[in-house]
């Protein structure tokens, strides 16, 4: 396989970041939340969409 550095790059990036919160997914979340309050840019959440076998992700709970 070949080797991309930029996603080589992101791997540790993102690992780090992991890192800091110990792995706690909760954590990680809080704090990329975080981050998008405080850069003050606008965000959206879109509507779950079905799958094409007809189901949706709608019960999954988001944070």
């Amino acid at each position: 396989m070949v080797r991309d550095p930029l996603v080589e790059e992101i791997r540790r990036v993102r690992d780090a970041h992991a890192k800091r919160f110990g792995y706690d997914l909760d954590a990680i979340f809080a704090d990329l939340k975080a981050q998008e309050q405080a850069s003050g840019r606008q965000f959206v959440t879109l509507r779950p969409r079905k799958a094409r076998d007809g189901t949706s992700a709608e019960h999954i709970k988001h944070g």
